[in-house]
């Protein structure tokens, strides 16, 4: 087969892959080990089912501190004609008597029922009331008892030949209890493959290295091991690999003849310096070089020779998204497979998009998702498509796959979400739509002591105004400048959110002004300088607040967007502004002190702005939102809110004003 991307439908690619394993003999199990039951055995798979060897309990027990009895000598005991029974000790037996029990003592035979000790009344010799509860002459009761009353009767929790458990079974630590009680004290289970990470890359330093301009910290092994022990497996991370064909050769070969699987994490598309497919095709056989999905294309499946077999081998791609889904597609039901388990059906919720989503028309498509529900409907916001955005799939609540032939979706279409969390999450979860303001990360983790999770999507305050009138947000954070009035919000709620009541809450006053590289070295003193023919403009995206007061500044002072050089390189974040300013593409850009400290520039203070948290009523008066009010009243995170350059706390929580 040739070993040049060419990617064939995931389904194809699959089918390719199992039958070569079918070939190799890797279809089931890989094996079976004898393991001690103890705590270490959690989490493991059952290789065999397993029957009881003995009942639980194995003798009639006592449920209760209290006294054994034969229930047919309490009949007729009363409040009122109360029966006196003699308490027995040693080895003597006559009837009626009672005899002492803890609870779990084994239940004398003859006896059929125990009193509690808290239902007897002990008298001594002269028929005495008596403090020795526990070793009275007699015992006097004014109820009768029914058989078996306060016993545990043999086998009561489980019977010897029974099925405790069947073979496949993903042990639980309750479960280490039962096989216990049904006499095991060591289990057969399956063993874990053994899957061996091998990162390659010149570019690449382990966590904690030194970082420069080319180099990247390699923490994709780090994911994948993470990935492969959770799903049964036994992660083996190898060392970085530089890129040497000789020497990925050589570290493939050695990690064949130890392990079951080899996730070889290196370029896996078709440049001249991305070996994967060439080591796989010199070691062994290339069954499939590109998969028909995105992110994650230029996977490569194929098998290498070891001694004694053949072990399957996958190039996984570089880019972190890709990387991790790559594993999720075809890692995951292998391991599966192998331990002998079924790949469990992912947890699904129907959801509307938020937004418009392109995919490509010839690949499955896996997109990931905020969720939150709004009202009475889920909704599902798209994340960043970058394939190495990691904090997409840290932020992700689900994964929504277009398949191949659908080229994405419509805003308000219904479509049904992988969910990656706990659907309890979702009710949990507040939709703040809007500006981007430093301070929410800081409102996120102090909600989450309150049990509530903040998602925020950066998409300007217009964008915000607009998702609260679509219903699709709890929350807007806003700043919108009325250039007529010189006020902020109101204007734009009234002209957008007429319809709609809202109520205006006051959030943080901040400073907006210019972000400069670290020792101002073109010497920027204000917007004037913007026109200059040496300076590069980052600006903020259309309907973005600051984008809004840039424009009426650059309006009061007769300066065209079109004299700005970079007016139009559009960031949607505070952080993306800065983030282009440190690295070089830019050399200024409006935006607030704490995303300039955050990088490390200097910053020039131009103007003050009140950024509020516009609030449908429907939601300011339910219970979802109690929390993020509870917290603007906190004094740690008011005190969090100073902590940061540029902002005051005034109007923190305040009303406003109130709209519709």
């Amino acid at each position: 087969m040739s070993i040049y991307l060419k990617d064939i439908p995931l389904q194809e690619a699959e089918m390719t892959l199992f039958a070569a394993l079918e070939s190799a003999g890797l279809a089931g199990p890989l094996g079976f080990e004898l393991i001690p039951l103890d705590e270490q055995a959690a989490s493991r798979v059952l290789g065999e089912a397993c029957w009881a060897r003995v009942s639980s309990p194995h003798y009639h027990a006592s449920a209760m501190d209290g006294y054994a009895v034969r229930s047919g000598d309490t009949k007729g005991a009363s409040l009122t004609a109360p029966i006196d029974i003699v308490v027995l000790a040693g080895g003597e037996q006559r009837y009626p008597s009672a005899r002492y029990l803890d609870t779990g003592d084994a239940l004398p035979a003859g006896y059929d029922a125990v009193i509690p000790i808290e239902n007897v009344e002990a008298l001594d010799r002269a028929g005495q009331m008596s403090a020795e509860i526990r070793h009275p002459a007699t015992i006097r009761i004014r109820a009768a008892v029914p058989p078996w009353s306060h016993v545990r009767p043999l086998g009561e929790d489980i019977v010897a030949s029974q099925l405790v458990f069947p073979a496949g079974r993903l042990l639980r630590p309750v479960d280490l209890g039962a096989l216990a009680a049904a006499g095991f004290a060591e289990i057969k289970v399956a063993r874990k493959p053994r899957v061996a990470i091998i990162p390659t890359g010149t570019e690449l330093v382990n966590v904690g290295g030194e970082l420069s301009p080319g180099v990247i910290t390699e923490f994709n092994s780090i994911v994948m091991a993470g990935q492969v022990n959770s799903w049964g497996g036994l992660a083996l991370r190898y060392p970085i690999v530089p890129d040497d064909m000789d020497r990925l050769a050589a570290v493939v070969s050695s990690a064949a003849e130890t392990s079951d699987l080899i996730l070889l994490n290196a370029g896996s598309s078709a440049g001249a310096e991305d070996f994967s497919a060439r080591v796989i095709a010199q070691l062994g056989q290339v069954l499939v070089h590109g998969v028909a999905v995105r992110p994650g294309h230029p996977v490569i499946l194929g098998t290498v020779h070891s001694t004694n077999r053949e072990v399957p081998i996958i190039g996984v791609p570089g880019y972190p998204v890709s990387a991790t889904l790559t594993c999720e597609i075809f890692v995951r039901p292998l391991l599966y497979r192998w331990t002998g388990r079924s790949n469990p059906e992912a947890d699904t919720i129907q959801a509307f998009l938020t937004r418009k989503v392109h995919s490509p028309g010839g690949d499955d498509d896996f997109v990931r998702m905020a969720v939150g529900k709004v009202g009475d409907r889920v909704l599902a916001a798209p994340l960043s498509r970058g394939a190495g955005v990691i904090t997409s799939l840290t932020h992700a609540d689900g994964i929504v796959v277009f398949p191949r032939g659908v080229q994405g979706a419509e805003a308000g279409d219904e479509v049904e979400v992988r969910l990656l969390r706990d659907r309890s999450e979702i009710e949990k979860t507040i939709f703040c739509i809007g500006s981007h303001d430093m301070t929410l990360d800081l409102l996120a983790q102090f909600l989450e002591k309150k049990d509530r999770r903040l998602v925020s999507a950066n998409t300007g305050s217009m964008g915000g105004l607009l998702a609260v009138q679509r219903n699709e947000a709890h929350v807007a954070g806003s700043h919108l400048l009325d250039p007529g009035t010189g006020t902020y919000n109101r204007v734009a709620v009234q002209k957008y959110l007429s319809g709609t009541r809202v109520r205006v809450f006051g959030f943080v006053e901040r400073v907006q002004g210019l972000m400069v590289e670290k020792g101002n070295p073109k010497q920027v003193s204000g917007l004037l300088d913007l026109t200059r023919p040496d300076l590069t403009y980052v600006n903020r995206q259309r309907g973005a607040g600051t984008r809004v007061l840039l424009d009426y500044h650059l309006d009061k002072l007769g300066i065209h967007p079109e004299s700005i050089q970079g007016y139009n390189q559009e960031e949607y974040t505070h952080l993306g502004v800065a983030a282009a300013i440190a690295s070089g593409r830019a050399h200024c850009g409006l935006g607030i002190p704490a995303a300039a400290r955050a990088l490390d520039l200097d910053f020039i203070e131009l103007y003050s702005e009140s950024y509020e948290l516009i609030v449908p009523v429907v939601f300011q008066e339910g219970d979802l939102l109690g929390p993020l009010f509870d917290v603007m009243e906190d004094p740690d995170f008011r005190q969090s809110v100073l902590g940061l350059p540029g902002y005051g706390i005034e109007r923190m929580g305040k009303l406003i004003a109130e709209v519709g």
